[in-house]
């Protein structure tokens, strides 16, 4: 699959389950903005059937290599970001994976029992990453289970495999010169901001400065039943300077670690 046509399915799937995305992305057009993606982001587990380095097949397949590498203690979590190595307008890519045995019993088996179900021929295909979800209906009591000990291994097993996030590129909006005045045009087309560790995340000294939207709440097909739960949702990024005079590109742990609390249920009713 060419790589063009592979991000625009991302995005179709993405915006189909985060109806806010494409809201927002129309009305910075209408605005005179082009919009640019700064980074996507993808979740997994680290079971070796579907960990960072397989998720990352397809990319560096495309011309992408790996950069930085981030350690998230609070909520056991690994991620790596990877580049373009020639484009420079391509999205940056941004795979988190949950470290599994760091948690509970019940929760590795939840998942390893999980992926077992799976045919083994789909983890090696190039696009497993729209792939969704490729078990069977979720079961709104293992859910909550699994809610109880991570949020991110809840989302997991209710979406499965797909963007967990885009990206706005703040720096390369027409109308807009700063993550603060994008902030306060969601807001006022009624928006509401992840104020999870301040509504921006990060600072110019950090070279980076994050915000984000809530996730959308989608009705999703439970074996007891239909219940509302969150999707996805829309981030914003706006990049400085180095001493080099040149856009810093990687990322802050303690500023992924809020901007991850997106889906978190709890942020929804706050």
């Amino acid at each position: 699959m060419a790589s063009s046509v592979f991000f625009e399915e991302l995005w179709k799937q993405y915006s189909d389950k985060t109806p806010s995305a494409q809201k927002v992305k129309t009305l910075f057009e209408k605005q005179g903005n082009m919009v640019y993606n700064d980074h996507i982001a993808i979740r997994t587990f680290d079971d070796p059937r579907v960990n960072i380095d397989v998720l990352a097949k397809p990319f560096l397949a495309m011309g992408y290599e790996p950069k930085g590498e981030y350690h998230f203690e609070a909520k056991k979590l690994f991620a790596k970001h990877f580049e373009h190595t020639t484009d420079p307008n391509a999205p940056k890519i941004f795979i988190s994976q949950l470290k599994t045995n760091e948690f509970s019993e019940q929760l590795q088996t939840t998942v390893k029992q999980l992926l077992d179900t799976v045919t083994p021929d789909v983890f090696t295909e190039d696009n497993l990453i729209l792939k969704g979800r490729i078990w069977s209906t979720p079961s709104f009591s293992i859910y909550e289970e699994l809610k109880k000990e991570s949020e991110y291994a809840a989302w997991m097993y209710v979406n499965g495999f797909c963007s967990n996030h885009f990206t706005v590129d703040v720096n390369k909006l027409a109308t807009f010169d700063s993550l603060e005045a994008v902030n306060t045009f969601l807001k006022e087309n009624g928006f509401k901001m992840n104020t999870s560790g301040g509504e921006i995340k990060g600072s110019a000294a950090q070279l980076l400065e994050q915000s984000s939207i809530l996730a959308d709440i989608v009705e999703v097909a439970f074996i007891e039943g239909p219940q509302k739960i969150t999707s996805c949702y829309y981030e914003f990024a706006y990049r400085y300077k180095d001493s080099n005079n040149e856009l810093f590109t990687g990322f802050i742990a303690n500023s992924a670690d809020k901007i991850f609390e997106s889906t978190d249920m709890k942020l929804q009713t706050s």
